[in-house]
């Protein structure tokens, strides 16, 4: 880096090109890509740090002192920001503006230690004129955010790490538990256990249609002999009436149909017409704008936000994180000024709207999510350079901007009601209609809508002829029709965020990463747009209702976000409210209180549901599935029937029980007789899937020659008391292929698949045999150590030593590389290699030859852009390598000899040598943190964190309190 250049940090490196542009040569702009470092594992703990930190990463009994190391990634990236900083005269710290933002700016801070001034430049757009008032008006780092970061990691890791160790016992390995995530998983948890209790209510209507010489309309009865008719709202979820209506069966709406239809005519008895004004919705927040991102570009929460995060990085949106819904001066101006341009002076009111923002913690409400800059443009010019997902989006967010300064919309509703005269009964009906007179704000945008339960109260946009009482109307199409209530409908990503946001559940900022990780970890599926909860999240949740209440109360969730705000506004201290909410107090029970007094949890128990007295569900190792009581041998095995995946869990009912119980056995087969072997070949429908197997009819089991079944084995002979039982021979089995049917399959097709895996030939260089085998992730060949991965199964069956000994021929994943490179891009900028979107074997994937990433669910190659691909490898690379797979344990190793153990010691004691001074500046910090944490009173503290908040924009860097430094990893 030259001399006299100032260094400016950013997050993403998709932001450096764009900066780098506007600061231009006096300015040299890195990415930070994310978060340098993060809480340890409990591998990358020293032994001498052991007894401290050893099972969060936090010292618990020391003011929550967190032990934070850098990754993999992040020791590449510091490396390359020190030798940048070394030629600067000035840090510019340019995170995002938020907790996380704040949070990796002090971390750089820690592990830099820049001698250089600090300044902490902040803006809410990638465009020109706000990043050159960004660079004049820096300020000092807030450590009240990065201390509400900090509360919130450490509440996490405190919370999962106590937690979900309790599911993996009780439930299923792999399972997790989290403030956020859980919480969602009990909304939709809730949601389908309403939708299983409920009880449909039927009830009848009769619907017409009314003329006036050629105009007609829809009519709908709604009172017989003044008593009003029942409509859906009248009823509660258990189908009983909450109020006194009238309730026509089947038998009396088609009577009474008949009654109308043959008098032919109605009267109007009354007209009613009221106005009224729709004001537009405020600019989208985060929350919002995935909302309406999944009700209207049907995106996921967390596309919508990739989508987003780009735009915005590109220089189209300001800040894509937020919670206020004010717009800047300018962003008022330019919408108006936009509104007037294409809709007339009309389209405004006289005097700008100005909307409040919901959110206390102001330090994080920024600007609503609008088009940058003083003037925007509209999504015609800019659709050469955007994706068709970014035009999208981008067309979403200007049109509800300008949408949100335009005027009123005007309507007026008009009711008519009609009365006929039926069998001695006097039916009345009414029709409605609106229509707008003035559309205001609607020429430009109008908000979607959730899924209703009912359209009862829905005004039908219909025309209605200009009537008045008195007049007599023609009836034609008297139709009777019947109604069934319907439970709520499940959950979709949009209205699962705006329950989440109600409640107070987490941060906007998060709720894609909730649902994404609800959604990873198997507790909801989705179907279509509605979000599923599995059994697996039953018994996750039942746990966590029985034993730790509390914890997924959605009352204690939202007042812990309410806490770590006050924390972000500097109204709590974050040592104290962990204390509480770890240790406890009077009016609360602490988390470490709860899971040492847990008591015994009947696993069996919270994985088990009756239904409806036909059978009892049961949730174990491999799913769910019906557990049926032998009815001749209560003591016996019971019957187990596996559960369809797709079967939601409402729709599990004791009807439905009953049929899977009485459903025909699939599979179970005899195909014939092996001529080699002489054992009989069967195939079955197993938990995993349809398989081959050789049976011996000779040892336990038989079948029934007339139909081919196999029966019920003959009773073998037990060994006598004491005895070894003898080990019997495991039988040949092989799944089918994919391609194949349990019902379709031959003798001969199943004597090649028990013959697997089958010898292609030998290698004439190494002299090894060449093996077609299928495994877990599909077919390969082998030779040695040596596999390829085959196109497809059949050809296991078809593939010749020469065709395999050309897939060797060819570099490992060569082949199959070149065939799959779906997309190739320039280079990426922190790898410098070229990226590519190729096919692999789990899919779709994004790679620079360094790191390989996963394109998501919902994503498909046609999707990628380079900026995509750049932002998804740099957040792989974020969260650092996969953790290794455990491999077998080694034999211990012998002691070595006195002599090798002094070297060993002499060189351990050289480099502690080398290290001394260091160690014994680290150990005399380390004491002093501690002696100052137990004795400085909380306004001491505070004091000292202003002091090192002030010193960000000094030569010196800012420092944390003492009892606040993290120490450094060795």
């Amino acid at each position: 880096m030259a001399e006299g250049k100032k260094l400016v940090i950013v997050e993403s490196p998709t932001k450096m090109k764009s900066i780098q542009g506007y600061l231009g040569d006096g300015y040299e702009v890195l990415s930070s890509v994310g978060h340098i470092r993060d809480l340890a594992d409990k591998k990358s703990i020293p032994a001498e740090k052991k007894q401290a930190y050893g099972k969060y990463s936090i010292d618990v009994d020391n003011g929550f002192d967190p032990y934070y190391v850098e990754s993999d990634r992040g020791k590449k990236t510091v490396t390359e920001l020190k030798r940048a900083l070394k030629g600067a005269d000035e840090l510019l710290l340019a995170t995002d503006e938020d907790r996380e933002g704040e949070a990796i700016a002090w971390h750089l801070l820690e592990t830099l230690k820049p001698k250089v001034p600090v300044k902490r430049m902040v803006f809410h757009e990638i465009t020109k004129d706000a990043i050159e008032a960004a660079v004049q008006n820096t300020r000092e780092l807030d450590l009240a955010l990065v201390d509400a970061q900090e509360t919130r990691r450490i509440l996490d890791r405190l919370y999962g790490w106590d937690v979900s160790p309790v599911l993996w016992f009780k439930v299923q390995q792999g399972t997790s538990a989290g403030r956020v995530q859980s919480a969602a998983t009990r909304m939709v948890v809730e949601r389908e256990r309403e939708r299983m209790a409920f009880v449909s209510a039927s009830y009848w209507g009769i619907d017409t249609v009314a003329a006036k010489a050629a105009d007609s309309f829809g009519a709908r009865l709604v009172r017989v002999d003044g008593a009003p008719l029942a409509r859906g709202t009248d009823f509660d979820d258990m189908g009983v009436l909450k109020k006194a209506v009238l309730v026509l069966d089947e038998a009396a709406a088609r009577e009474l149909a008949a009654a109308i239809e043959s008098t032919g005519t109605a009267t109007v008895s009354g007209v009613e017409a009221k106005p009224g004004t729709r004001s537009p919705r405020a600019p989208f927040t985060t929350s919002t704008l995935q909302q309406e991102a999944g009700r209207k570009l049907s995106m996921s929460a967390k596309h919508a936000m990739s989508v987003a995060q780009r735009l915005y990085e590109k220089g189209f949106i300001t800040y894509m994180r937020t919670d206020s819904t004010a717009l800047s001066k300018q962003a008022v101006e330019a919408a108006r000024e936009q509104a007037v341009a294409l809709y007339g002076d009309k389209a405004v009111p006289a005097t700008p709207r100005v909307y409040r923002s919901k959110s206390k913690n102001a330090q994080e409400a920024h600007e609503a999510i609008r088009p940058s800059g003083d003037t925007f443009r509209t999504p015609s010019s800019v659709s050469g350079e955007l994706d068709r997902d970014e035009l999208r989006v981008y067309d979403l967010i200007w049109k509800r901007t300008m949408a949100s300064q335009m005027s009123d919309a005007k309507y007026e509703t008009t009711t008519i009601t009609l009365e006929a005269e039926a069998a001695g009964k006097r039916a009345e009906f009414t029709a409605s209609g609106t229509v707008y007179t003035f559309k205001g704000f609607l020429e430009a945008y109008e908000e979607g809508r959730d899924e209703k339960r009912s359209d009862d109260d829905k005004n039908e946009e219909q025309s209605l002829p200009a009537v008045v009482a008195g007049d007599v109307l023609q009836l034609s199409d008297v139709e009777p029709k019947g109604h069934s209530t319907s439970p709520k409908p499940r959950y979709t990503e949009a209205s699962l965020v705006k329950a989440l946001e109600e409640k107070g559940i987490g941060r906007p900022s998060t709720f894609a990463s909730i649902i994404d990780v609800i959604l990873n970890r198997g507790y909801v599926t989705k179907r279509g747009q509605a979000l599923i909860p599995t059994w697996l999240a039953f018994s996750v949740i039942r746990l966590l209702e029985e034993h730790f209440a509390d914890l997924v109360d959605y009352d204690f969730t939202a007042a812990l976000e309410d806490d770590l705000d006050a924390i972000a506004r500097g109204e709590q201290q974050r040592v104290d409210w962990l204390k509480d909410f770890y240790f406890g107090s009077e009016d609360h029970v602490g988390l470490r209180n709860i899971v040492e007094n847990l008591g015994e949890i009947d696993a069996r128990a919270l994985n088990s549901t009756p239904i409806g007295g036909v059978a009892t569900l049961r949730f174990g190792k491999y799913g769910a599935y019906l557990e049926i009581p032998n009815a001749d041998d209560p003591e016996g095995e019971p019957r187990r029937i596996n559960i369809p995946e797709d079967l939601a869990p409402d729709e599990l009912t004791p009807a439905k029980a009953q049929e899977l119980i009485d459903a025909p056995v699939a599979g179970d087969r005899v195909l014939g007789e092996n001529p080699e072997t002489q054992k009989l070949v069967v195939v079955k429908d197993g938990r995993f899937g349809p398989y081959v197997q050789e049976v011996d009819p000779a040892a336990e089991e038989s079948v029934d020659e007339a139909t081919g079944e196999v029966v019920e084995a003959a009773p073998v002979e037990k060994p006598k008391r004491g005895a070894k039982k003898p080990a019997a021979p495991k039988p040949r089995t092989a799944s089918l292929f994919k391609s194949m049917s349990v019902d379709t399959v031959d003798l001969e097709t199943a004597l090649r698949l028990l013959d697997l895996p089958r010898t292609v030939g030998i290698d004439p260089e190494t002299e090894t045999p060449i093996t077609a085998q299928n495994g877990r992730y599909g077919p390969y060949l082998k030779k040695g150590t040596d596999s390829r991965t085959l196109q497809n199964e059949q050809q296991l069956f078809d593939i010749t030593l020469e065709e395999a000994l050309a897939v060797y021929a060819q570099p490992k994943y060569g082949a199959r590389a070149a065939a799959s490179a779906l997309k190739e891009f320039e280079a990426d900028p922190v790898s410098e290699k070229p990226i590519k979107v190729k096919d692999g074997r789990f899919g779709p994937y994004v790679t620079d030859g360094v790191t390989n990433v996963t394109i998501p669910r919902g994503q498909t190659p046609d999707d990628i852009t380079y900026e995509i691909a750049v932002q998804m490898l740099a957040d792989k690379r974020a969260k650092g390598p996969a953790p290794k797979r455990a491999t077998a344990r080694k034999a211990p190793a012998k002691k070595a000899p006195a002599k090798k153990a002094t070297t060993t010691k002499a060189a351990a004691t050289k480099t502690t040598a080398a290290k001394s001074a260091a160690s014994k500046t680290t150990a005399a910090k380390t004491t002093a943190a501690k002696t100052t944490a137990a004795k400085t009173t909380a306004a001491k503290t505070t004091a000292t964190k202003t002091a090192a908040a002030k010193s960000a924009a000094t030569k010196t860097p800012a420092k944390r309190a003492p009892a606040k430094k993290a120490p450094e990893a060795k």
